[in-house]
């Protein structure tokens, strides 16, 4: 596990702002597929925290919670939900904006630390959950030149969004599922193999995945141009629809062995 790490102010200063890592729906459907494949200690500790919250609801507090109008939500929580890795660079290879990472490792000390009140221990949880889920969204390790999907604006089915926005919710809501429809077909697909494969609980290896995926993001779209969008519709569904279920399983997966890890430590 990463060890414990101080933020400091220069480490809280990022490039790029974001939507929520996937919508409400897909850090559910992490959450809910992570729930199915926690060892029993971890069932128990979990529930030692957060009672009768699932993980699923504890996906999604991190990011209601940045409407708080507090400077701790506003502005020193803010960078923690993404990093940003410039184009034809690896995270290893050049310094990434943004503190999903690093974050994700202050988090993971403070679970288990008994001597910190229970409530720090309960965000510190909700906020794994979260990160794992932001660090699998490949918008979430964006480009910095337009703040990760941001500022590309396209139609998707005749309606104006961004890319960023199109990869945290509309291609996911665009199935018309719910989330525990969604994570319940996802699960059952998942094979034995794929499981021991994905129960990689190195951040840095998600990351890189996501650096892969994130060049796909963009394919098909041509030149930007602010006069004329793209208007991308059911190819590009078609084209992605595998890929995020890809990511949604394997951030349900990691989830649930990055945490089994945890409290098996």
């Amino acid at each position: 596990m990463k060890k414990f790490i101080i933020l400091t102010a220069a480490a809280l200063s990022f490039v790029a702002t974001s939507a929520h890592a996937w919508g409400p729906n897909g850090h559910r459907v992490t959450g809910k597929i992570a729930q199915t494949h926690l060892t029993p200690l971890a069932q128990a500790e979990v529930m030692s925290l957060l009672g009768v919250e699932s993980l699923a609801e504890a996906s999604t507090w991190p990011d209601f919670m940045r409407s708080n109008p507090s400077d701790f939500w506003r502005k020193d929580a803010s960078p923690w939900h993404y990093i940003t890795v410039p184009k034809g660079t690896t995270y290893m290879a050049a310094p990434a904006e943004g503190d999903a990472i690093t974050a994700l490792g202050m988090f993971s000390e403070q679970i288990t630390d008994k001597t910190l009140p229970v409530a720090q221990r309960q965000l510190a949880l909700r906020f794994t959950i979260h990160l794992i889920g932001d660090l699998h969204q490949p918008l979430h390790v964006g480009r910095a030149d337009d703040r990760g999907g941001n500022r590309v604006n396209v139609m998707f089915k005749d309606k104006p969004t961004n890319l960023h926005s199109l990869w945290d919710e509309d291609l996911i809501e665009d199935e018309q599922l719910s989330y525990t429809e969604k994570a319940r077909w996802l699960n059952r697909r998942i094979t034995m193999d794929q499981k021991a494969t994905w129960s990689d609980t190195n951040p840095d290896t998600w990351v890189e995945e996501s650096i892969v995926l994130r060049e796909k993001v963009y394919e098909g779209l041509g030149p930007y141009d602010r006069d004329t969008l793209p208007n991308l519709s059911y190819d590009y569904v078609y084209k992605h629809r595998g890929d995020i279920d890809l990511r949604l399983q394997q951030s349900g997966v990691r989830i649930a062995a990055y945490l089994n890890e945890i409290f098996a430590d």
